[in-house]
């Protein structure tokens, strides 16, 4: 939501299957230090892959996460090995509280 100044890029990325891919994230929410990737499929549920907690990576099996989670850092998901099933919408958030985010 860019109300809360959270930004993904790219919009769109397209490789081939075995190649790796690269996903940013940033945020500019100050005092908040984490940021979450979430993947989901053919409209199916959100399928949570890892977080970021200040320049510490939690992935999920087969992913990266690196970066610095705090205000002005970026967050980047690397998928390993794409495959078929890497076909997806991935989501990144960051939202203490849904109150600080209104406008």
């Amino acid at each position: 939501s860019n109300s809360c100044g959270v930004h993904q890029r790219p919009a769109s990325l397209y490789k081939n299957q075995g190649e790796s891919a690269k996903m940013e994230c940033s945020h500019s929410i100050s005092g908040y230090n984490r940021i979450l990737w979430y993947k989901q499929s053919n409209y199916r549920e959100l399928v949570f892959l890892g977080y970021m907690l200040l320049k510490a990576g939690y992935p999920e099996a087969g992913f990266d996460i690196e970066g610095d989670a705090n205000a002005g850092g970026t967050s980047t998901l690397t998928i390993n090995q794409l495959t078929p099933n890497s076909s997806a919408v991935y989501y990144c958030a960051a939202n203490p509280c849904p109150f600080e985010c209104s406008s």
